[in-house]
């Protein structure tokens, strides 16, 4: 679980974003964008961050706050799973996947990233699983997240070429791409994106198809 003081600040956050959502009264305005600035101070003061840049991110979110959804592609090959490396991480590795936006169906979206993360084009064929990030062993993260996992299976074993260009023309977010067994998982996961527990699970998915979709 996350820390209270980060289930505090993001609770504090969230109701001032949405109260600044529904054109409040003038004084209430002020309530509300001082309470940002309360969260934000609390978040800076508890990860040595830089409470400036805090509130810039706190500024842009609008609207009646609800959880982020963070999609990812659960891809195998003769018994492997697909992963990539992070640049934005580490270097470390993870299931090909990022944020969903907006008119775009999870599934589409899911695809979409696992072609520009690795290359394969691929079919969400399942939702897997769809987990409360904190209740998950992620590091704590700023924002209340959704993480759903679907099973995309290969169209083709070749990755696509002007994919491949595309990526060495400019910089990606990800890096190598590769296949690995169960007993091979890299330990440098980037565990703010997969767990070893998580790819642990999609393996008993592989073995046992008919198994429903986890949810918290």
């Amino acid at each position: 679980m996350d820390p209270r003081w980060l289930d505090f600040a993001q609770r504090i956050q969230a109701i001032a974003q949405t109260g600044l959502s529904y054109e409040p009264h003038i004084y209430d305005q002020e309530r509300y964008e001082k309470l940002l600035e309360i969260a934000a101070d609390m978040m800076a003061a508890y990860t040595d961050g830089d409470v400036e840049l805090i509130r810039q991110l706190f500024d842009a979110q609008t609207g009646h706050a609800t959880p982020k959804v963070d999609v990812r592609g659960v891809v195998f090959r003769d018994n492997q799973i697909l992963l990539v490396r992070e640049n934005l991480d580490g270097g470390r590795w993870t299931i090909p996947g990022g944020w969903a936006d907006i008119n775009e169906a999870p599934s589409v979206a899911t695809v979409r990233e696992v072609y520009e993360e690795s290359g394969y084009q691929t079919q969400a064929v399942k939702l897997l699983a769809f987990y409360d990030r904190r209740l998950h062993g992620h590091p704590p993260h700023a924002f209340h997240i959704y993480k759903a996992f679907f099973l995309c299976e290969l169209l083709d074993n070749q990755r696509s070429q002007a994919q491949i260009e595309n990526r060495g023309a400019a910089y990606t977010e990800t890096g190598e791409v590769a296949f690995f067994s169960e007993d091979a998982i890299p330990a440098d996961l980037s565990i703010g994106r997969v767990t070893h527990q998580q790819i642990r699970r999609f393996f008993e998915h592989l073995r046992n198809p008919d198994l429903p979709t986890d949810f918290d």
